[in-house]
């Protein structure tokens, strides 16, 4: 592959190009999806668990919610879609054959082993592909040609079937991306595909934990770009401690003053795998949080929340009550909005289903799932606008014509994914 980044297509929106997110409440310009497909349909009740699925989904209401999504944030902002980025991409032959050889030979975590040369049989097929094909067939996976259907084998190349969350693999880091080192196999491809897409389409600088160590884990839904000196990160199954030394130490190279606000979480249930689960950023002074996290009960009790400082290229370490203790530290104070209301009981319902998972579209403008009733009342209490999805998409409602609001949109299928509007959004450019 070619070790240069100049983008074979150049982003547009107004006349900036590269990416820039300095907060997670700066007006979106612009965002990466990615439509969930055929691989979503490729689970069964034995392997959803190894997808890190709870339940297999129905296809026809994830294209439906879906489409409410996206069809928002189409109004909002320019969208780019992987598999568009993707199908260009594999137009160039040095990109094409490293994307098949990576897949194949160094990401290839496939339980079936066939008789003779498989990975090279495998990579050569692939390679006979044009664009369009091997765009699709790098997402919803390759069935193995010789497979019975006597057991749950099914595919040479696995399917991605958790892509539709673009927030996890990559994350925008100011002017760079963090291209994340996954905790799971069944996820590691997306990173490969990601990396090609921000240095060869975007054509921007990318960082790795991975490279600095190859234990160290970083994943997007913990990393919160609070402002242009903070990041508010969660510790837990999927970003782990070396993956946070490698950005403490990244900082401390490059900048005299920085900070990293670390919240431990717990390790079970899977509601709580990211930070975005429990805590996101609705605007510059308002957030929405699980309330047991600030209070340190139930399943948060001695739950450490740190303020890893940054001063001259030294990193001090110092424990705070809480996010919003560390925060008021640094001179920022934040009002909480509680997901689910105040009943512990229905709390805890609703963060199962992404209660708290929120996704900014500017300054006290959020999008996040209809469903979230108490949620969403405690947000309507707060003074934000509650706006229908369906009345956006249609032109009947217009965003703008609002200060504050959160646009909601219907689910049933796509919170049983694990994930909610943060989870699947993987903004690129944000107007500060």
């Amino acid at each position: 592959m070619k070790e240069n980044s100049t983008p074979l297509s150049s982003p547009l929106w107004g006349e900036r190009g590269g990416l820039s997110v300095s907060s997670e409440t700066g007006r979106l310009r612009a965002v990466l999806l990615h439509r969930p497909g055929v691989e979503i349909e490729r689970m069964t009740p034995m392997n959803c668990a190894h997808a890190l699925y709870s339940d297999i989904l129905d296809r026809m209401n994830v294209d439906i919610e879906y489409g409410r999504f996206c069809g928002v944030l189409e109004k909002w902002a320019k969208v780019y879609y992987v598999e568009d980025i993707l199908r260009e991409l594999l137009k160039d032959e040095d990109i094409k054959t490293h994307l098949v050889n990576e897949s194949v030979f160094n990401y290839g975590h496939r339980p079936i082993k066939l008789s003779g040369n498989t990975n090279d049989r495998l990579a050569e097929e692939l390679m006979g592909m044009d664009a369009k094909k091997l765009a699709r067939i790098l997402i919803e996976g390759y069935e193995n040609p010789q497979w019975e259907g006597v057991n749950d084998n099914r595919y040479l190349l696995e399917p991605l079937y958790n892509l539709l969350f673009t927030r996890d693999a990559s994350s925008t880091i100011y002017n760079r991306v963090l291209i994340n080192s996954m905790s799971f196999e069944v996820r590691e491809r997306e990173s490969l595909i990601y990396e090609a897409i921000f240095r060869h389409f975007f054509g921007v600088d990318t960082l790795s934990a991975a490279t600095w160590n190859p234990k160290a884990r970083t994943e997007g839904g913990d990393i919160h770009i609070a402002s242009p000196d903070l990041l508010v990160v969660g510790e837990g199954v999927r970003t782990n401690a070396k993956g946070i030394e490698y950005l403490a130490q990244t900082f401390a190279r490059e900048r005299e003053h920085f900070n990293i606000l670390v919240q431990e979480l717990p390790r079970e249930p899977e509601s709580f795998i990211h930070l975005d689960m429990v805590f996101t950023f609705l605007g510059k002074h308002q957030c929405m949080v699980f309330e047991p996290m600030l209070r340190k009960q139930g399943l948060f009790a001695g739950k450490d929340t740190t303020l890893i400082s940054i001063h001259n290229g030294k990193i001090s370490y110092r424990q705070v009550k809480n996010i919003l203790a560390g925060l008021r530290h640094l001179e920022w104070d934040m009002e909480p909005i509680f997901g689910g209301g105040y009943d512990p009981w229905v709390q805890l319902r609703e963060q199962w289903h992404s209660g708290a998972n929120f996704f900014s579209l500017g300054d006290g403008k959020v999008l996040g799932y209809r469903r979230n009733a108490y949620t969403i009342e405690a947000l309507d209490k707060a003074g934000f606008a509650v706006l229908q999805a369906k009345d956006i998409c249609s032109g009947k409602v217009v965003m703008d014509d609002y200060e504050k609001f959160v646009a909601v949109f219907p689910a049933s299928e796509l919170p049983r994914a694990g994930g909610g509007a943060r989870c699947m959004t993987m903004p690129i450019w944000r107007e500060e």
